[in-house]
């Protein structure tokens, strides 16, 4: 079927503006010239099989989505995020959204290729009851991930990845912006967490958007930001969920009086529960076990930053892997995902060319991440 070339060339239009990149800003990037572009985006030049896949990797894209019309994009949903809070998302924001959708897409593909499907987790809410449904659903996936009333998880990321929700941590200048949800035509369910956020707070937010994930999958995509959730009932739900899942009413209940801790005991029992002092008194306070006076003063408490642990930074790391690991974590690039795209090529599902495109780096830089990831390129 020959390519219907006005589609294609408004398909790479609408993908260059939602970027906000200029036709000079594309062709300085992939080296296309920028009057050729102009005539492709036009419909009025036949790209070449090599522009389509340079414009395919510029734009995270997958090539066929371009050269035919029935394969889909999440091109829709981003719009439709684009549309209701383009103010909000800087130009960096949305390279870093595009590339989060691509990590998805990898991720879902290589999971599917290499065997390793999710499990099943579905709940069902009754009657408007919003809150309740956060704290039935909560309730519920804890049951089945293997949690009783006093466990607490300790990798969220991994525990909602394992029930099919593709969990990325993402850095954004937006610092309002907690996180988001966008339901994917083919990866499916994907949230994405602010990574520039506090590492308690980013706990929260992935528990946030995992409450996206499983009552809100049919709006295709919503954003969440820092602060009160106002008479928003589905922002209400998902808190309600975040909290209930992090830190079960049940639990709460056993613990010591509230009211009579000391400073250094409420943020130990936040350390310990992997949460905001902020979260634990909004937590505390829903359960009617502390007054007014000592939810105030609990909010205003912080975890010490060097008390905090990230369940993908763990101690073993020496200073150079620490911060090395950090920055790719701000790129998305999780340990799970990492891990996933070198099996992907151990393997020979995917080749060293399309696993240097899955990491985000070049040739040159997959020496460099083997040996960090204890992972071998050659003779494998």
């Amino acid at each position: 079927m020959a390519i219907n070339l006005k589609t294609l060339g408004s398909k790479l239009a609408k993908y260059r503006e939602q970027l906000k990149e200029s036709i000079m800003e594309v062709a300085s990037a992939t080296g296309i010239d920028a009057a050729r572009l102009i005539a492709i985006e036009a419909g009025q030049v036949e790209p070449s099989g090599d522009d389509v896949l340079i414009l395919a990797d510029h734009y995270r894209c997958d090539f066929k989505f371009f050269i035919s019309n029935e394969l889909v994009a999440p091109f829709e949903q981003t719009e439709t995020l684009y549309r209701a809070h383009g103010n909000d998302f800087k130009k960096e924001d949305r390279r870093a959204i595009q590339d989060f959708l691509y990590l998805c897409e990898t991720e879902d593909f290589l999971m599917r290729e290499l065997g390793h499907p999710p499990k099943d987790f579905a709940f069902s809410p009754s009657g408007d009851y919003f809150k309740g449904h956060g704290e039935a659903a909560a309730a519920r996936l804890r049951t089945a991930l293997g949690h009783d009333d006093r466990a607490v998880p300790r990798d969220v990321y991994a525990e909602f990845r394992s029930v099919g929700v593709h969990v990325f941590r993402r850095k954004l200048g937006n610092s309002n912006i907690s996180g988001l949800f966008i339901m994917h035509p083919v990866a499916g369910k994907c949230a994405l967490v602010n990574h520039s956020e506090d590492i308690y707070r980013q706990r929260f937010s992935a528990a946030h958007e995992m409450a996206h994930a499983i009552f809100d999958s049919a709006q295709g995509a919503s954003v969440s930001f820092d602060g009160p959730s106002g008479s928003d009932y589905l922002e209400l739900r998902a808190n309600r969920f975040a909290s209930c899942f992090l830190m079960p009413p049940v639990f709460l209940k056993k613990l010591p009086p509230p009211n009579q801790w000391s400073d250094a005991e409420t943020q130990r029992w936040a350390n310990d529960l992997r949460v905001s002092c902020v979260a634990l008194a909004i937590a505390l306070k829903e359960a009617q076990l502390i007054d007014q006076a000592n939810y105030d003063r609990i909010r205003r408490l912080r975890v010490p930053s060097e008390a905090k642990l990230d369940p993908e930074l763990p101690d073993i790391l020496n200073a150079t892997q620490r911060l090395r690991k950090a920055h790719l974590l701000e790129l998305g690039l999780s340990d799970f995902y990492v891990g996933l795209c070198f099996e992907g090529f151990s393997s020979g599902v995917i080749s060293i060319g399309r696993l240097a495109e899955a990491l985000l780096c070049s040739h040159g830089e997959l020496d460099e991440l083997a040996n960090l990831y204890g992972r071998k390129l050659h003779g494998h």
